[in-house]
């Protein structure tokens, strides 16, 4: 195992988060979830390969009128523990046991990128009953596709910046157009990220094909995109239409693969519009905040 460090300067960050640390065991695994508690339907939310939980806030707060979210530390990132396997199926089981030993209702799920591929993965392993998926920018890379645009040493350089001790400024320099609030969780919460966690997981984006889930993924289910995405390419979007067609897809304007970061208005709009289809008895017609929806 490598180094992990969580700084005081990021655990401090909880106090403003207006959330409970909740915690559920995997197995050996202790996992760590920020839950935000109410009486709505639990929406439980999945990052990516480098995010954790904290750093869905800005997320989370904007959903609190439609759903309780409940964030989770995946494996090997922020207080929850590293485990001996980081492919699809363990990520799977951890959501699974997180939903189970919290009580959770039939939740939605949200994943972002790595997290996005877990929820499809839950979603069509069925252990666990659900009210629907949203999958934002899932990687589509994976055997007989190409590469991850984002390579590993890309990925262990940020993370030495972050053991060595980063800073907002230098956090903006690979992501200038972030909320300053979010360079800043980055920049003390990357360090809490597990080296091989990152390593594995981006092995499994190229080797773990997303289209053996998606078109098995149950209704209802929405995908958010990019539309600068280099994840979510024109080719992935008409084959993640043609092969799951009841899914709507939603393309953000001016996203690219950090679609809530690169512009979190819109797509927290359009994020906010797909839960409530989900949430809207049948035969009734929500008020729509969907921009962009219906493909590429």
């Amino acid at each position: 195992m490598t180094r992990r460090s969580v700084l005081q300067s990021a655990l401090a960050d909880l106090a403003e988060v207006p959330a409970t640390s909740r915690w559920a065991r995997s197995g050996e695994v202790r996992l760590h979830a920020l839950d935000y508690g109410g009486d709505l339907p639990a929406l439980v939310v999945l990052p990516g390969i480098t995010s954790p939980a904290v750093t869905m806030d800005f997320v989370a707060r904007e959903l609190t009128d439609l759903v309780r979210p409940v964030v989770l530390d995946v494996r090997g990132r922020g207080l929850s523990d590293e485990g001996d396997g980081y492919g699809l199926e363990e990520y799977a089981e951890d959501t699974e046991a997180l939903i189970t030993r919290l009580g959770l209702d039939r939740p939605l799920l949200l994943g972002h990128s790595m997290g996005a591929r877990i929820a499809a993965a839950v979603a069509v392993r069925a252990k666990v009953p659900l009210r629907g998926t949203v999958l934002a920018d899932p990687p589509m890379s994976g055997p007989g596709r190409g590469p991850y645009p984002t390579t590993r040493e890309v990925f262990l350089r940020q993370l030495a910046e972050a053991r060595r001790g980063t800073d907002a400024d230098e956090v903006a320099a690979s992501w200038p157009t972030w909320p300053r609030r979010e360079q800043e969780l980055r920049a003390r919460w990357l360090s809490s990220c597990a080296e091989e966690a990152i390593v594995a997981t981006h092995h499994g984006f190229e080797h773990e094909d997303f289209f053996d889930w998606w078109p098995r993924v149950p209704g209802p289910a929405h995908m958010l995109y990019g539309a600068g995405s280099p994840v979510v390419t024109s080719e992935g979007v008409r084959e993640a239409a043609q092969s799951n067609p009841p899914a709507p897809l939603h393309k953000i304007p001016g996203a690219g693969h950090m679609i809530f970061w690169d512009a979190p208005a819109i797509a927290t709009e359009t994020l906010r519009g797909a839960l409530k289809t989900i949430l809207s008895p049948p035969g009734t017609s929500p008020e729509q905040h969907v921009h962009g929806g219906g493909g590429s």
